[in-house]
């Protein structure tokens, strides 16, 4: 029988979405009204949230249930707790006072989920994150008083990036509540997403991998760590691509640092790869496949590393199956499934 005490570890899966009821009636109202302005979210809920497509319904129907459906999926694929987070583009779409107020809502159901399936779910905190002052607010309240074990952000916000220091009071907040921040990908935002779109490029397949790998280069070279040197960012799909370049990401900045080839490009006190491997960590989300693991856990470190599954986009059963499999030790294993994430979400 497959249990936590049978298997010597519970697996906590740590980049799991879900979708409140009355967000997702606005991004219906976002497709079919046509003003959003954004080709990377036509293209990825008009799929999800419009097509027929045995996919498409499944996903829809699936994100949105956080009770009866999600933990009988749970208990059929064995994963003991479930990390949520708002999925993709969260509350990032909307002006800044309805984004708000969608993401406080969204925390009161989040935490009331919670409070109903203690022992199988956690949570992380949605904010608004083109309001500053109140989204750091918002994290403050959902750590505090929700009991939400960190924040999502849904990687860059109407094409900007949190290098920016208008956003820099999130980053305030997060380390002030040693809180870590999850950035989830998000589509391409409009100035970069154009050449994706016509092989449906733009999501998990490239597209999202590829922003928010930018999103997190940006915020290493623009200094955030050097200003902010206890936050702690989460990165999922084993880092959205960065550990493997580490080599050739050293190589260059030093060489572009070096000749002051560019005003974004300042010294820093440590090397872009130092800041990966101290101020990141990682998950295995949508990325099941033992080679990859194994590098991103030897090169970052097998105590930054943890699972993931990516439900509902990637909900596949022979997956965990995999991941059970891995060639770890006990020890390396039972960080990987349970004691990575219960250290640094404090699960």
């Amino acid at each position: 029988m497959d249990t936590p005490e049978s298997r010597g570890y519970r697996r906590i899966a740590t980049e799991e979405a879900w979708c409140t009821l009355e967000l997702m009636a606005r991004y219906h109202d976002l497709l079919e009204a046509g003003t959003h302005n954004d080709p990377g979210f036509q293209n990825l809920w008009g799929f999800f949230a419009q097509s027929q497509s045995q996919r498409a319904r499944d996903l829809y129907e699936r994100i949105q249930d956080i009770d009866q459906r999600r933990i009988a999926d749970m208990d059929a694929t064995g994963i003991d707790v479930s990390l949520l987070m708002l999925t993709a583009p969260g509350v990032q779409m909307f002006s800044p006072d309805e984004a708000c107020a969608l993401a406080r809502d969204s925390n009161d159901q989040l935490a009331a989920a919670i409070a109903r399936h203690p022992t199988r779910l956690a949570g992380l905190a949605a904010f608004a994150p083109h309001a500053p002052q109140a989204g750091a607010a918002e994290i403050e309240r959902g750590v505090r008083q929700l009991g939400l074990k960190g924040a999502l952000v849904n990687s860059h916000t109407q094409g900007r990036y949190m290098d920016d220091e208008f956003f820099w009071p999130i980053f305030e907040a997060c380390e002030a509540l040693d809180v870590p921040l999850y950035i989830h990908p998000n589509s391409p935002s409009p100035q970069m997403v154009e050449p994706f779109l016509s092989r449906c490029l733009d999501a998990a397949i490239w597209g999202f991998q590829a922003e928010t790998g930018l999103h997190a280069l940006r915020l290493i070279v623009s200094g955030v760590f050097d200003r902010f040197p206890k936050l702690k960012i989460v990165l999922g799909h084993l880092g959205e691509g960065l550990p493997f370049w580490l080599y050739r990401i050293d190589f260059m900045h030093a060489g572009i640092v070096r000749s002051g080839r560019s005003e974004g490009a300042k010294p820093l006190q440590r090397k872009p790869s130092d800041y990966l491997r101290e101020n990141f960590y990682y998950t295995s989300s949508g990325m099941p496949w033992e080679p990859a693991v194994t590098l991103v856990q030897q090169q970052m470190g097998y105590d930054r590393v943890m699972y993931a599954m990516d439900y509902p986009y990637q909900y596949v059963a022979e997956e965990v199956t995999a991941m059970d499999q891995l060639p770890l030790t006990p020890a390396q294993k039972r960080a990987f499934f349970q004691g990575n994430a219960e250290r640094i979400f404090k699960l």
